[in-house]
């Protein structure tokens, strides 16, 4: 087994290589995507809407999250592993969230935590790094501002929208944030942010300038039927598994499954 990479490692590699993320929820798929090469295994809220069958991040819970960060762990990846915080579990106290974010620590074993929005966060990205909890940002479109945002919208468009993204990047990356994701955002306003800012940036939806990129896996892999503009499928697993289970299902019911081969001997 190969060391686990670190938050300075990671940090390092601004602008050096290009630095891949992926969305993980279980052991299985975190043991394939490490050993693909994937940097970052972000266990990401996305776990409502691709595993839990929810329509938003929201009702998503940190016992949930907690849950499916520990199994990500225990596939004992290369690949550093960042866990979102879910909605309402920052939405606190400064105290309270470090608190909650150390869970993923103490519990899961999780690499760090990742929290959304710009600087009414800065007291608790303070707090976290004086705890010794790595963070990560993330600006732009933020899933669990669904609703603020009356869906799911592209932001930073207009000169004074996105003078302010910009303006919260720097005030996280000086309150200590690790790398940042922009999510959603117009692809001159990620160049700009990705110039500004000391840190990486992991971009989704928001152009090739960013210094990594990040995609919910499924969406990758084809599982979903809808995804946004921005994804690439790599393959059409949907279909492959349908294919699959249709043909376990027609050779069950013919009685060609089990065969000799697949049975024990006296």
């Amino acid at each position: 087994m190969s060391r686990r990479a670190t938050i300075p490692e990671f940090r390092a590699r601004k602008g050096k290589e290009r630095l891949v993320c992926l969305t993980a929820y279980d052991v299985l798929t975190a043991r394939i995507l490490d050993e693909a090469g994937v940097d970052l295994l972000l266990v990401g809220d996305s776990l409502g809407n691709v595993v839990l069958g929810y329509e938003t991040t929201l009702p998503v819970t940190l016992d949930q999250m907690v849950s499916h960060t520990a199994a990500v762990v225990r596939a004992r990846p290369r690949a550093l592993v960042v866990a979102d915080l879910p909605y309402l579990s920052f939405h606190v106290s400064p105290e309270d969230t470090v608190r909650n974010a150390a869970r993923f620590i103490r519990e899961a074993g999780a690499d760090g935590v990742k929290l959304e929005g710009g600087a009414v966060r800065l007291p608790h990205v303070r707090a976290l790094g004086e705890a010794g909890i790595p963070v990560m940002g993330h600006l732009g479109l933020t899933p669990q501002s669904v609703l603020e945002f009356g869906g799911y919208r592209v932001q930073g468009r207009g000169p004074d929208a996105a003078e302010r993204i910009l303006a919260d990047a720097r005030a996280l990356e000086e309150a200590g944030i690790f790398a940042l994701v922009l999510e959603g955002i117009p692809t001159g306003l990620a160049e700009r942010i990705t110039a500004a800012v000391g840190i990486p940036t992991i971009g989704i939806g928001a152009g090739p300038a960013c210094d990594g990129q990040i995609l919910v896996t499924p969406d990758l892999l084809g599982m979903g039927q809808q995804v946004p503009r921005f994804v690439r499928r790599y393959a059409d697993l949907r279909t492959t598994i349908g294919d699959a289970v249709r043909g376990f299902v027609s050779d069950v019911k013919q009685g060609e499954y089990p065969g000799p081969e697949e049975c024990y001997p006296e």
